[in-house]
């Protein structure tokens, strides 16, 4: 036993590297094959909640952006004559126009979002020494928030390039790349951030009350019910009411950042938030224009995050299951 001792000391002292204990490393890797499965399961679960979301209610969002960013006045009477009329000139599928581009852009961003917010509240649960446990109120809101802003910086040409595709005839722009070029060719590539600073400011209170009233829904019906997994329909309520929040915290900031989005096919030339505010009030007054469509949002906001909640939280307890009767990789 002293001789295997004298010569690990001397083998050191000669600079030779000894190896590393195999229970380490082989706890190591299995550490890091578990990180990295967890990123891709919410990544592919967020894509497939914001899909699945957005695509049910594309209609109503499609006939929202047009309203937001004309000065017509906006009543559920209104919306259903669009939506008719649409369906007379067009056909049924017309009511989905730029729904592709919409998936373009809400997979990555629904992607980046959930699998963001997975991790960050992983760094803030170990920060504030709640890691695996939900974390308190302030931390929860900040890691909805910083999930939100991570993935509008990523994926925002996209949403310009959706609201064009919204608002104008197929005519004008033939498929998602006919956006980008005509739009750099004419208007110049600063053009696909317009409406940025106000997307910004939008999402700080739209995603963090979102991800914050949902997680806080749960967490009080986990411990006056004792179970800790809702039932769907429980879940779809908890993002009802998450998105009915969210999203009228932040809808003016949506109205202006429409507005200034689609300003090079309307005829207006919005520059500023606080610009862009002052001409909507006083043409069209604080409630008929900062909160144009607001009502149908209050239909199609809390279904849309319903959906898109409840989507995630199935796919991530399926695919767990899956790995758990060895159908998924190791």
């Amino acid at each position: 036993m002293g001789t295997g001792r004298q010569e690990q000391r001397a083998a050191l002292t000669q600079g030779e590297v000894l190896p590393l204990d195999s229970s380490r490393q082989s706890e190591g890797s299995y550490e890091g094959r578990k990180s990295a499965r967890s990123v891709v399961n919410s990544l592919f679960s967020g894509a497939l909640a914001g899909a699945v979301a957005k695509t049910a209610v594309a209609p109503l969002d499609r006939t929202k952006i047009i309203f937001q960013v004309s000065s017509a006045r906006f009543s559920a009477k209104e919306a259903y004559r669009l939506i008719y009329r649409t369906y007379l000139k067009n056909g049924f599928v017309s009511l989905w126009r730029g729904n592709s581009a919409t998936m373009v852009r809400v997979i990555p961003y629904a992607a980046i979002q959930f699998c963001a917010h997975e991790q960050y509240k992983g760094l803030l649960g170990g920060y504030y020494g709640f890691q695996g446990k939900v974390l308190p109120p302030v931390p929860r809101l900040l890691a909805g928030s910083m999930a939100g802003t991570t993935a509008a910086m990523v994926t925002y040409p996209l949403d310009m390039v959706r609201a064009r595709m919204a608002v104008t005839p197929k005519e004008m722009y033939s498929n998602i790349l006919h956006v980008f070029v005509r739009i750099s060719r004419e208007e110049g590539l600063k053009t696909l951030y317009r409406g940025f600073a106000p997307t910004m400011l939008g999402v700080i209170p739209y995603a963090g009350l979102s991800f914050f009233t949902y997680e806080t829904l749960k967490k009080s019906h986990a411990e006056r019910s004792g179970r800790p997994h809702p039932y769907s329909y429980e879940r779809l309520a908890f993002g009802a009411c998450a998105g009915l929040l969210g999203q009228s915290a932040s809808y003016p900031l949506d109205v202006v950042r429409r507005r200034m989005q689609t300003a090079g096919v309307t005829g207006h030339t919005y520059g500023t938030i606080l610009g862009t505010m002052k001409e909507i009030v006083s043409e069209e007054g604080v409630i008929r224009g900062l909160y144009k469509g607001l009502s149908m949002n209050w239909v199609k906001g809390p279904i849309a995050v319903g959906i898109s909640f409840t989507t995630f939280d199935l796919t991530q307890i399926l695919l767990k299951k899956l790995h758990q009767m060895g159908y998924t990789a190791r």
